[in-house]
């Protein structure tokens, strides 16, 4: 590109002004015209508005890390009751942690210091900690009550189709993931169900269990094949991640909108800091795609997305 033609697409930075009258759609907009990752938060939401107003685009969520036992549980409901979401890939640890909040038992946080903590004498009170969040051990025993008395109609059915199973028999809970998911018949696909609480004690009492991964797979390939258009959005990473990015991969349609939020780097290697400029060489991201790899804590991006997306679109 020649200089003249840079220097031509360059606009003055936007030195905004909060004041009363304020709103989400006026600060995003404010942080368009910034840089940085404010810039990027305020890009994907736009990209994320257009995904859900292009009435040929499936939105893929990818969500990762331990968003139930902070407190997002009732945030990414409100994604899946609102239709910002189509297909929910997630990790077996936040359908666990969904389950213990739909049977009514609670996640804690106090004002302490993780630093100051003696994980020793947690252990000791049977009291497990996620950094500063804390679940006590009889949350577990009551999951495992829950599923001990489950009638499971067939032990050899895909993960998904058994999730849409557990999501109808868990009481009425309003900020339910998986009761909303059942509900709404929005498929939730578990790539690595195994590893989660919630796997170990269906083995433990169901021991002929044996859920079909590759039925999931082969689900999401053709959801993808199908797709006219593909947006994804993930939260973290990890299997999530790939478990979308290699069904499109394989399939005519790679993402045409793409956002990531995430805290990793990509100078290790590894998948979750992998930029979505790096997918485009896999065929996964579109090389035109409208795209945003937004470097933040997830637990503050995505309910200001929410905020932004529930205010602008009626």
């Amino acid at each position: 590109m020649e200089k003249k033609d840079f220097k031509e697409k360059l606009n003055n930075v936007n030195q905004f002004k909060i004041s009363e009258k304020t709103d989400i759609k006026s600060l995003m907009e404010s942080l368009a015209g910034t840089g940085f990752n404010a810039k990027r938060l305020a890009h994907a939401c736009e990209i994320y508005r257009k995904m859900i107003q292009d009435e040929d685009c499936v939105k893929f969520f990818g969500l990762a890390g331990a968003m139930v036992p902070v407190g997002m549980q009732r945030i990414i409901h409100d994604f899946i009751a609102e239709d910002y979401i189509d297909i929910l890939v997630t990790t077996g640890a936040n359908l666990t942690h969904d389950i213990a909040e739909t049977l009514g038992y609670h996640h804690l946080q106090g004002d302490i210091d993780p630093q100051e903590l003696d994980d020793a004498s947690l252990h000791k009170e049977k009291m497990n900690r996620i950094f500063d969040v804390f679940l006590p051990d009889d949350v577990y025993m009551g999951i495992e009550d829950f599923i001990s008395e489950l009638d499971i109609p067939e032990l050899n059915m895909p993960v998904s189709e058994f999730l849409a199973f557990l999501g109808k028999e868990l009481p009425e809970n309003p900020n339910s993931i998986l009761k909303i998911c059942a509900d709404k018949e929005i498929p939730i696909f578990c790539p690595a169900f195994t590893d989660c609480g919630l796997a170990l004690q269906l083995g433990f009492h169901f021991r002929k269990m044996n859920l079909n991964h590759f039925k999931d797979m082969m689900e999401m390939v053709d959801i993808a094949w199908d797709a006219k258009h593909a947006g994804v959005c993930i939260v973290g990473g990890g299997v999530p991640k790939n478990f979308i990015f290699q069904s499109l991969q394989f399939c005519p349609t790679s993402a045409k909108y793409a956002i990531q939020i995430t805290t990793d780097r990509p100078e290790p290697g590894g998948l979750s800091g992998a930029t979505l400029d790096e997918a485009i060489s896999w065929g996964k991201v579109n090389e035109k795609a409208q795209k945003s790899m937004l470097i933040s804590d997830a637990t503050i991006a995505l309910p200001i997305i929410l905020w932004y997306l529930k205010s602008i679109i009626k």
